[in-house]
């Protein structure tokens, strides 16, 4: 009798009782199969691109967002495990910078940035616009500048010395003032201009040298040739006061008195009003002074106290002006002149004016309209005779009156000796030793 179960057939086609393996029935089916030719190799068809969106019906809430190929994540998990052992986060596929790549998502990482090249650049632009400012600040102030005296028209002019000499000069015209102004800043009402002030700065390699000329200075007119008549008057022996050159014919004439009588060459003229002069001062947010003593004085609208004070455009005008409060009168004056204008210029020639344009404009504005020169004084030429002031303030220079030796009819007489040996060592660029009143 056969043990084997029904229902099965041997290779033999009779009932076997062994079962076969399922891998060896497989094999049998695909022994059966006809043989197919084998098929050419197809091209790989395009990878579907992944909508931007979530899939129509998901609520965009329960959509997973974009995935690491800038395609659209539902958010379903296919179990597929991305990432690799060292533990990045699963879902998000790896890359050498990190579970993102180094320049982020679907992006080649760019160039480090170039500092030296950024520097570089900002450095020329930097520079390019301040040297368009520079160049337009120098024209727009050129512009302004008053170059009214004509030095060409002065006669028998001492030698060249080895110093560069300016001849400053305060007036006390009151053009452009209002009424308000004028009985404001005290300065009255008369017609035309005389001087108020005069000194000559001497700017030397040896040390600069300022020196007050008091207007009551006893002086001689000489010969002369008229500045608007061009006509040339010989000089008679007339002495007068140094002011009244000026009242006569002007600059021209005060220029040609001044090197008459002190045998120094004047170089370049500077003259400035009240008005502007008080403009300045007020431009500069006031200018700071130690007053030794106090005065007061009604004329000039003086009153003020001992001690370090910050003195506003009208103040300041009226302590350059006091005379009458002082018993050497005008020589006190000048030396208050003296330090008054070493101090503005000490003030306004700093790094905190000169760079910063809303302190540079206003002041440059308020003097420049009224600031006097000759023909030949450049931009640069003004810079210098501020600076020198400067250098006076610091201590690198004298400060003095010119030497006076007595009176002549209520004139001051300069003390002649004493004027040549200053002018000398001034011609020569030489350390002055000489001392004034």
């Amino acid at each position: 009798m056969n043990d084997w179960p029904e229902g099965r057939d041997d290779a033999y086609g009779r009932g076997s009782a062994r079962p076969q393996p399922e891998g060896v029935q497989r094999m049998r089916h695909i022994q059966r199969q006809p043989q197919q030719p084998p098929r050419p190799p197809q091209p790989a068809p395009p990878r579907p691109q992944r909508p931007a969106g979530p899939p129509p019906g998901v609520p965009q809430q329960q959509a997973g967002g974009h995935d690491a190929y800038g395609g659209f994540d539902s958010g379903y998990n296919t179990g597929q495990v991305y990432g690799s052992p060292s533990g990045g986060a699963p879902g998000r596929p790896q890359g050498p910078g990190g579970p993102s790549g180094p320049a982020g998502p679907g992006r080649a990482p760019g160039p480090a940035p170039d500092w030296r090249k950024r520097i570089k650049i900002g450095s020329i632009v930097l520079g390019s616009a301040l040297l368009v400012t520079s160049v337009s600040t120098y024209f727009w102030a050129d512009s302004k500048v008053r170059r009214e005296v004509d030095l060409s028209k002065v006669i028998e002019r001492p030698k060249e010395g080895d110093c560069t000499t300016y001849l400053i000069v305060g007036s006390d015209s009151r053009e452009g003032m209002s009424d308000e102004e004028k009985k404001k800043l005290h300065t009255g009402s008369a017609e035309g201009k005389r001087t108020d002030s005069m000194m000559i700065l001497a700017k030397c390699s040896s040390g600069n040298t300022m020196v007050s000329l008091p207007r009551d200075s006893d002086v001689e007119i000489p010969s002369f040739v008229g500045s608007e008549s061009g006509k040339k008057f010989a000089g008679t022996g007339r002495r007068v006061k140094l002011n009244a050159a000026y009242a006569e014919d002007g600059p021209e004439l005060l220029v040609r008195t001044v090197e008459h009588n002190t045998g120094l060459r004047i170089d370049h003229y500077a003259e400035i009003g009240f008005a502007g002069f008080a403009n300045i001062v007020d431009a500069l947010g006031g200018v700071e002074l130690d007053i030794e003593q106090g005065f007061k004085d009604e004329k000039s609208g003086a009153d003020f106290k001992a001690g370090r004070q910050t003195l506003n455009g009208e103040q300041s005008l009226a302590f350059v002006r006091t005379r009458y409060a002082f018993a050497e009168s005008d020589l006190q004056r000048t030396k208050n002149q003296q330090k008054f204008l070493a101090a503005l210029a000490n003030q306004a020639a700093t790094p905190s004016t000169i760079l910063n344009p809303f302190a540079l404009y206003p002041m440059l504005g308020a003097g420049l309209d009224t600031l006097i020169v000759d023909k030949d004084m450049s931009l640069y030429d003004m810079g210098q005779m501020f600076f020198a002031m400067k250098g006076v303030n610091g201590g690198d220079g004298v400060s003095m009156n010119i030497p006076i030796s007595g009176q002549r009819g209520g004139n001051l007489v300069w003390d002649k000796a004493k004027v040549q040996q200053l002018v000398k060592q001034i011609q020569n660029d030489e350390k002055v030793t000489v001392r004034g009143n």
